[in-house]
């Protein structure tokens, strides 16, 4: 049941990129040469979207990591597993992504992928004849690596996402179990998509100077307070968003999201259709120096479509954008040291940003060394993930833990109550796993 599950997940992860790709295709489409349809098209995808998913399909918001942490580090609730996993989620998570996407907003495929993952896993525990708690939350586990790995085809990238930013340690019991989850998923997207790099090959040197540290540290701190800048405009929503409107999102589903989608719709006209979609294509530009450079404010009004589409509540991720964000930077440093190559810099920038928003270093420079074959920049990477993962953290918590807390665990009260929590949490384990010796 493992295998097929995770066979199920490499289909569904290949399947889901394709079908990214078409919908924003159609959507330039239908804009190409009428940009003002943007105007029509965005707020009513936007608007229907965000209604459906508050009414029909709870739980498939955002990218999905912060459910499976959820699911994962929760105190006991029978009930939250079954509420944000399973084939519900999947039809939204999948049918609803898709809808948001069609209207050219700034979401990624690779979070929705780990959470579709997580669901096509948890699904196949109806096939055991005996399930428990600790079975369900290590196909959880299983299903989201395996989701990950498909959608970058970064197997590595996959094994790291799961120690370091689902489960934060790192038990042997789990070990065959990820494994295997990801061998399977990643040979059949190998087999559909071929065996390709992301973004692509880079043209990078294998040695720097020992002068490329400046770059380097200058690179982690532009990225790690933009970073920061993003986590916190998303956590303290409350603050910087006026109560009425708050008020308003919460009696008009409808009209909140056509009014984001229109603001993103503005933003796309006056940029000039550069803030449309992930940013795969302007990142994967900028990181091979193809020549068609972006504006110098790309990764401002990205920044800005990013929060805008993110706080709508539909199903998206943030992987693609971060790291589209990330480039946009990156061509800002390289203009400031034109003796460096810029692919270099570019993808030193999207490892930066990228990791002061999850605050994950080694899963970060893991997953876009993976997506550029980038091995002899190796130390510079990670240098960058770790200034910039710690510069983010002197200003904000870890996103998807935050998000987490703030969505999907039950309200804690007194402070007796949440130093309690662990030792529920660990009885609980102990339990489950006596519950699962052999009898």
């Amino acid at each position: 049941m493992l295998w097929v599950g995770a066979i199920l997940v490499g289909l569904a992860a290949v399947q889901f990129a394709n079908w990214t790709n078409d919908v924003l295709a159609i959507f330039l489409g239908w804009i190409d040469g009428r940009a003002w349809l943007a105007l029509l098209i965005t707020p009513a995808l936007t608007g229907g979207a965000v209604w459906m998913t508050r009414k029909w399909f709870s739980g498939s918001e955002g990218s999905g990591i912060p459910q499976v942490i959820a699911a994962l580090h929760g105190q006991p609730d029978p009930t939250r597993i079954r509420r944000l996993f399973g084939l519900r989620i999947l039809i939204g998570k999948i049918g609803l992504g898709l809808l948001g996407m069609l209207g050219g907003l700034t979401l990624g495929r690779e979070g929705p992928t780990v959470h579709i993952g997580a669901s096509i896993m948890y699904e196949m525990r109806r096939f055991y004849p005996r399930v428990s708690l600790r079975m369900e939350r290590l196909l959880l586990l299983a299903g989201s690596a395996a989701g990950l790995s498909g959608a970058f085809n970064t197997p590595l990238a996959g094994i790291l996402f799961a120690i370091e930013e689902l489960t934060r340690s790192f038990e042997v019991r789990t070990n065959g179990v990820l494994i295997t989850s990801i061998v399977f998923s990643g040979l059949v997207s190998l087999a559909l998509a071929g065996n390709y790099l992301y973004f692509g090959q880079i043209t990078a040197p294998d040695i720097f100077p020992l002068a490329f540290v400046l770059p380097v540290v200058i690179a982690a701190v532009v990225c790690g307070l933009a970073g920061a800048a993003f986590n916190l405009a998303l956590l303290k929503q409350v603050r910087w968003i006026p109560a009425k409107v708050l008020a308003w999102r919460e009696r008009s589903p409808l009209a909140w999201g056509a009014g984001l989608g229109l603001l993103v719709a503005i933003i796309g006209i006056a940029s000039a259709g550069q803030t449309w979609g992930s940013g795969y294509e302007q990142a994967r530009h900028l990181l091979m120096n193809h020549g068609e450079q972006v504006s110098w404010y790309y990764p401002l009004v990205k920044w800005l479509t990013m929060v805008l589409s993110y706080i709508t509540g539909l199903p998206g991720g943030l992987f693609s954008p971060s790291l589209s964000i990330g480039a946009g930077f990156g061509q800002w440093v390289s203009q400031w040291f034109g003796q460096y190559p810029q692919s270099a810099l570019v993808a030193i920038c999207m490892v930066g940003y990228l990791a002061a928003v999850t605050q994950s270093p080694l899963t970060s420079f893991v997953i876009v060394m993976e997506m550029i074959n980038g091995g002899g920049l190796v130390i510079p990477l990670m240098a960058t993930a770790l200034i910039s993962s710690r510069v983010a953290n002197l200003f904000t918590p870890p996103l998807y833990e935050a998000l987490a807390e703030q969505k999907y665990f039950a309200p804690l009260g007194d402070a007796s109550q949440r130093k309690a929590q662990p030792e529920a949490q660990a009885a609980e384990t102990v339990a489950v796993t006596v519950d699962e010796k052999p009898r």
